[in-house]
């Protein structure tokens, strides 16, 4: 028997297991008939005769012949399965041999109870092996998916689920985790040809037919595969010579390269899909594809899933990571209170587990930190550096974050009772993709916006008025033309993909709050100034706030960011000293050293002692370790 093992190719390997599982099977259900027969001829009641004796005799060693031949039937599979190397086979064709595998041990559990440590054991090292180099080969392809990603998105419907998605369809509804005696796999489920709560022993039933090919999946919007006219829909140019053949297939099998079969090509470079739609790019749709095997891998070998569940996390720490790199990290280096402490840590963290030194020479396991591709501009102010892109990347992010919290409760199920807190803890860090739009955008509301040029012009303006004036400043005229032009580009952007409400919002309130800093930063630089300066410098911010509101009158009504800020800065050059001094010490952390020490320095009705007392204050304040840096 050892020596015909050994003889099977690879490509006849999965026929002959289910052909030898059969076979096996119908040894156990002869015996099941046998044990039966002679259970039913059972005397009910305690007998002395001869025949009745004989017959429980016969009956209990049959029973205790159970285990002996569940244990000759493991050593006949396990012998079968170590004698070829599955480490070479295809994923899906590793994960039916698992299954194949699996349903016999679920058999074997109805068969005499057994837990199937045997075959578990000989499996377990083969499949930790296997999954650890699959694993590496997905986080490589993911990588390369990165680095040539477009952020364009793939149309999918509005009522687009991931569940279904091949991959993932296995799981059905959501289940609860799995009680103790029951099956890891919530016992009410169907096992290959046998009905769910059937006879497990029925001869007629086929418990190790291979599923047969799902259907072709239905995921596209085909409105949204051609141009449409008005702000739904604009053309994008696709051009895709730059990227290479295999991240042109909707998808390809990492061991071998092979394309599946029945399903459609995820169109990347489409016009904007229907409003309502999810954001999907075709990276973030490779990732959750990825979910659904490295979730099934879980459900057909329990000894590793917590491993496996690991490395699913790796998968969208990189995806987040890359993001960040991508599209955030300019800003959040700029400005450190752009993210939380706590999403800083969490990406810090990532970078040390998962990416590599940037200048390390030696021999490293960890991946390499992803490299934005080429063909995405982040630099033309026409598209507002790259807001489209940015758009993309943030929002299909955010979607993959709701996509593992609604898978929360499937890998609970999946997971051994003492691990599944870790799933709720993960959430933690899924929950950080949401910050992350905060820096994507700000760099776009930083950079649209020609501040530097309205700070210019507010340096040589004159405060040193002697009469109080009924016109505004020029410069404010300029800075909402430029939040005018602003508008105007977003209303374009907004014409190649659908801006979510949330995004907008926070354009704007970056928009404005940045006017309002560039407000007080212009107010600071002043060397001299007169309480009809100071006037002037409310009729220009009152203009300024009368304009933009108008502005957004369409929109909801909000309070303009950091209003009061500019208002609260003007009004100070009335305090007294006492008066001021109580109130640098309450305002110390809304306003930078430089801002504070400009407000003393050219206030008039200070005197030379008071505004020394003051400057002494300011400059004790910023040399505090807990003073913000604004």
């Amino acid at each position: 028997y050892g020596d015909l093992c050994k003889l099977v190719p690879a490509e006849r390997f999965l026929g002959c297991l289910v052909d030898l599982c059969q076979a096996l099977w119908q040894v156990m259900c002869s015996y099941q008939a046998l044990l039966s027969w002679h259970h039913d001829r059972e005397p009910a009641e305690e007998s002395l005769r001869s025949e009745d004796i004989e017959a429980r005799y016969v009956s209990e060693k049959l029973r205790e012949g159970l285990q002996r031949v569940w244990q000759d039937i493991q050593k006949k599979v396990t012998q079968f399965l170590l004698a070829s190397n599955i480490a070479g086979f295809k994923f899906n064709q590793f994960i039916q041999v698992l299954d194949i595998v699996r349903r016999l041990m679920e058999l074997g559990q109805d068969f005499c109870g057994s837990p199937s440590e045997e075959l578990q054991q000989s499996l377990r090292q083969q499949s930790f092996n296997y999954f650890k180099d699959y694993h590496r080969s997905c986080m490589e392809e993911l990588r390369m998916f990165l680095e040539n990603e477009s952020w364009e998105l793939v149309p999918v419907k509005p009522s687009f689920s991931i569940l279904q998605l091949q991959e993932l369809r296995f799981l059905g509804a959501p289940q609860g985790p799995s009680t103790a005696g029951s099956s890891p796999q919530g016992g009410s489920r169907s096992r290959g040809g046998l009905p769910a709560g059937g006879e497990p022993f029925d001869p007629s039933c086929q418990p190790f037919a291979l599923q047969p090919e799902e259907e072709e999946e239905d995921l596209f919007d085909p409105v949204s595969t051609s141009p449409t006219e008005g702000p739904r829909g604009a053309e994008v140019d696709s051009d895709d010579s730059d990227v290479p053949e295999e991240l042109k297939r909707d998808y390809v099998d990492e061991m071998t390269g092979d394309e599946r079969p029945h399903r459609k090509q995820a169109q990347a470079n489409p016009v904007a899909q229907a409003s309502g739609s999810p954001f999907v790019s075709n990276t973030s749709l490779n990732v959750l594809r990825q979910f659904g095997k490295y979730m099934k891998m879980m459900d057909v070998l329990h000894t590793i899933a917590f491993d496996v569940f690991l490395c699913m996390s790796q998968l969208f720490n990189y995806y987040l990571y890359a993001v960040y790199v991508f599209f955030a990290k300019e800003m959040s280096d700029f400005r450190e209170n752009s993210l939380s402490t706590k999403a800083q840590t969490a990406l810090q963290k990532i970078r040390e587990d998962l990416c590599e030194a940037p200048c390390s020479e030696e021999p490293c396991s960890k991946m390499q930190v992803p490299r934005l591709s080429p063909v995405v501009d982040l630099s033309s102010p026409e598209k507002l550096f790259g807001l489209a892109p940015r758009v993309v990347a943030a929002e299909s992010l955010l979607f993959l974050a709701e996509q593992f919290v609604f898978l929360a409760p499937h890998l609970e199920a999946l997971l051994p009772s003492g691990k599944r807190s870790c799933v709720q803890a993960y959430l933690q860090t899924v929950s950080l993709s949401a910050e992350l739009r905060q820096p994507t955008y700000m760099t776009v509301a930083a950079r649209a916006i020609g501040y530097d040029q309205v700070l210019s012009l507010m340096e040589r303006a004159r405060w040193d008025l002697h009469e109080i004036m009924s016109q505004h400043s020029y410069y404010v005229d300029v800075l909402v033309r430029e939040l005018q032009l602003f508008l105007m580009r977003l209303s374009e952007v907004a014409k190649q993909i659908p801006l979510p409400l949330e995004v907008t919002e926070i354009l704007w309130e970056h928009a404005v709050r940045i006017a309002h800093r560039t407000f007080i930063e212009g107010f600071s630089q002043a060397k001299r100034c007169t309480p009809e300066g100071r006037a002037q410098m409310q009729l220009d911010h009152q203009q300024f706030v009368s304009k933009v509101e108008k502005l957004r009158a369409a929109h909801r009504q909000q309070p303009l960011p950091d209003r009061e800020l500019v208002e609260a800065y003007v009004k100070a050059y009335y305090l007294t000293e006492r008066q001021l001094r109580d109130w640098i010490l309450a305002r110390s952390k809304d306003y930078s050293t430089k801002q504070l020490v400009g407000l003393v320095t050219c206030i008039s009705h200070l005197n030379k002692k008071g505004r020394q007392a003051l400057l002494g204050l300011i400059e004790e304040l910023s040399a505090a370790p807990a003073r913000g840096n604004k």
